[in-house]
């Protein structure tokens, strides 16, 4: 039966599902979002290990915080890991959230046991031409007002606009995403970026030598799906293609997601 609890631990919010015995498996979220993105996974992957579902610092019920820059971001996860005793970890990483979960094994390898990567983009030459919704959500020179006047229906045909299949989105990330500021979404964004910028996932991934799984969807209208190719640099990487899926693989695939995370921590 899975147990479950709610704490705030270094400013960080944690939901805690599964027997705190089992093997710990981190979830980190992508960009702006929420640890709710994961609510069709949890239950699932809570029989098996100690599910730890954060809201990373300055989004959803997390602590504000002055700047999103990535190692930032990932020291305030390790602080938390290590007050809490969780580590070592197997990390799961969606979308931008694999940049901090990337960023956390280069500062304390002593945490990452391995490391799974969904949807992932590996560098920003991989960024295709984004859907014109994400584009009037968070460039000039509409983003600030449209995201001033975005409804539910807006940010869940925001999120739509990046899958490739009908779902349905948890209220509860909805509501997450309407309370983010405009100006911290677009900070968000400019420091994954930099991150990427400064050097791609796969060859920071490739010097930490971590067992890994690359899990892509296909039909991804975010990052170009033949750039998860790129983690082949990275030692065994086990790369899964995930044909009709589109960018938000935890929401369009998550019984198929669950499956191919639980098969490589087994």
């Amino acid at each position: 039966m899975s147990e479950n609890s709610v704490e705030h631990s270094q400013g960080v919010h944690v939901v805690h599902s599964g027997s705190q015995q089992a093997a710990p498996l981190l979830l980190i979220h992508g960009s702006g979002a929420s640890g709710a993105c994961w609510a069709p996974m949890v239950p699932a992957l809570a029989e098996r290990h100690h599910v730890v579902t954060i809201d990373l610092p300055g989004l959803g019920h997390s602590a504000p915080v002055t700047s999103y820059d990535i190692p930032a971001q990932a020291g305030r996860v390790a602080a938390m890991i290590d007050a809490l005793g969780l580590g070592p970890l197997t990390v799961v990483g969606h979308s931008s959230g694999g940049y901090v979960a990337t960023s956390l094994a280069e500062q304390r390898p002593d945490l990452v046991t391995s490391m799974v990567l969904l949807s992932t983009g590996p560098r920003l030459e991989a960024l295709l031409p984004q859907p014109a919704i994400i584009r009037a959500l968070s460039g000039p020179p509409l983003g600030r007002l449209t995201w001033a006047l975005r409804s539910d229906k807006l940010i869940r045909k925001g999120i739509s606009a990046t899958c490739a299949v009908h779902l349905d989105i948890p209220d509860e990330l909805i509501a997450d995403l309407r309370g983010l500021p405009y100006r911290d979404f677009v900070d968000v964004l400019r420091c994954n970026g930099e991150y990427i910028s400064e050097r791609g996932v796969p060859e920071r991934l490739a010097e930490l030598d971590l067992p890994l799984l690359v899990v892509f969807g296909a039909a991804d209208p975010r990052w170009d799906p033949a750039s998860a190719n790129d983690y082949a640099v990275v030692r065994d990487a086990r790369i899964e293609m995930l044909p009709g899926i589109g960018h938000v693989t935890p929401l369009e695939a998550p019984e198929l997601t669950v499956k191919l995370v639980l098969e490589f921590t087994a």
